[in-house]
């Protein structure tokens, strides 16, 4: 399942208090997306970590009272627990990293997921469960699910990074549009650096959608050239840092951007598709409403491919700015059948 289809599906399961467990490998944005979904949806969310928790954390902390002439055990629950029996509005329990958490702690988590209670005390009618996991073949201390907690999920989904989704994440976090259109050119290449992920023993990262964002924050933090190779090896890889390199060198180099908004001729569009995506990726992040005919005159100057490329940049960054303008409504009815789910 792509991300944008799993958030399409969260969006059901959470109202209607359906319990979903997402599987996929690290850093594809397993837990992005569930608290996104949550922010969108209103929703409270309280996020456990089993990996790092003991049994006790789910049951509730033992402790003796006087019943008549009997002493009796009773369980305290901790502060996140006593939230679920609490909870007066829809409040989504997340439980991160479930898979590497040791059957001890799992079989405590059971209670919760099977009878929807803490020992004696009921959880609220208005939390759902929702949990994800790395895979076993991730490396990634995942020794598996205990059976009956996989059969208390409505639904287990598996989910692998898909470029659109991550593009239109990309650009409504303000990601640094050399990234971005270096990941596309890549992309069109057959050459994926968006997901990359191979497991290692070595103390070094590769490519994912989480570190090829943590590059794009280095980047928005004004990170001087002489750290930038270093930097972005140490977060994407060796090998993602030196083509990015590459093809900043190639971005740098770019005719004044601002001047050819402002003023679009056929002659200063690159012929190298590298430069073209680079250049349509800087055009679309400067889109505003006074420009946006200026733009679509661009994207009427280029390659289909590319006019399609330019255009869902800018629905993703301003739709309401790009859709107003008539050249607009004249291009969709010419390139809708390339791309009809932006219209």
């Amino acid at each position: 399942m792509r991300p944008k289809h799993l958030t399409d599906l969260l969006k059901i399961a959470i109202p209607q208090k359906r319990n979903v467990l997402v599987v996929g490998g690290p850093g594809v944005g397993k837990s992005d997306i569930i608290t996104d979904t949550c922010k969108q949806l209103g929703a409270k969310l309280i996020i456990s970590h089993p990996v790092v928790s003991d049994p006790t954390d789910y049951k509730g902390m033992p402790f003796v009272v006087q019943e008549g002439d009997q002493s009796v055990a009773k369980f305290l629950p901790f502060s996140d627990l006593k939230e679920l029996i609490n909870a007066k509005e829809l409040t989504v329990f997340f439980l991160d990293d479930l898979g590497q958490a040791p059957s001890s702690v799992q079989a405590a988590v059971m209670q919760l997921l099977l009878a929807r209670r803490l020992n004696d005390h009921i959880i609220s009618e208005n939390v759902v469960f929702i949990a994800a996991t790395n895979r076993r073949q991730d490396k990634a201390g995942v020794m598996g699910i205990l059976e009956p907690v996989k059969s208390r999920f409505c639904t287990i989904v598996e989910i692998e990074p898909e470029l659109d989704d991550w593009v239109e994440w990309a650009i409504s976090h303000d990601m640094p549009m050399e990234l971005i259109a270096f990941v596309r050119f890549r992309e069109s290449n057959n050459q994926s650096v968006l997901y990359n992920f191979k497991p290692t023993l070595d103390i070094s990262n590769g490519p994912c959608p989480r570190t090829v964002a943590n590059v794009g924050r280095w980047m928005k933090d004004g990170l001087p050239k002489h750290l930038e190779f270093e930097t972005f090896k140490g977060a994407a890889g060796e090998v993602f840092a030196t083509e990015f390199l590459a093809f900043l060198q190639i971005a740098r180099t770019l005719p004044d951007v601002d001047e050819f908004v402002k003023n679009p001729k056929k002659e200063l569009i690159p012929k190298e598709p590298s430069a073209m995506f680079a250049l349509l990726g800087a055009v679309a992040h400067r889109l505003t409403e006074a420009n946006a005919p200026n733009i679509m005159e661009i994207a009427n100057m280029i390659p289909a491919e590319f006019s399609v490329m330019l255009v869902k940049d800018c629905l993703t960054k301003d739709k309401k700015a790009i859709t107003r303008t008539k050249a607009f409504i004249d291009w969709s009815v010419k390139y809708s059948n390339l791309y009809k789910e932006s219209f």
